[in-house]
């Protein structure tokens, strides 16, 4: 493998991991269900994975480059850590954005 593609392991390794939460994100709550959720949840989705890449390349290249094999996990940490926290913020905004709303 490239070792320039070494940042990107993590975001092919996710993928999955990441369209279940996405969508699970998307999905639920079922109401309200209008054109404003839309666009906020595709903002949250594409935040959080724009997050997710940046924190991963900077933990990539920011890491203790002693042992081979710890760039790529502290980087996947450091990624899914980020996603997950970006996910959550997205989450509770939009559950007190829609609370306040008529």
């Amino acid at each position: 493998m490239n070792p320039a593609q070494f940042p990107l392991l993590a975001l092919v390794l996710f993928a999955p991991w990441f369209a279940i939460v996405g969508s699970l994100y998307w999905h639920f709550p079922r109401q309200p269900r209008n054109s404003r959720r839309r666009v906020l949840d595709a903002l949250a989705l594409c935040v959080a994975t724009v997050v997710f890449v940046l924190s991963t390349w900077w933990a990539f290249h920011h890491a203790d480059g002693t042992h081979r094999l710890w760039k790529q996990v502290f980087a996947t940490s450091v990624g899914y850590g980020s996603f997950l926290l970006t996910m959550t913020l997205a989450f509770f905004s939009r559950r007190r954005w829609f609370k306040t709303l008529p």
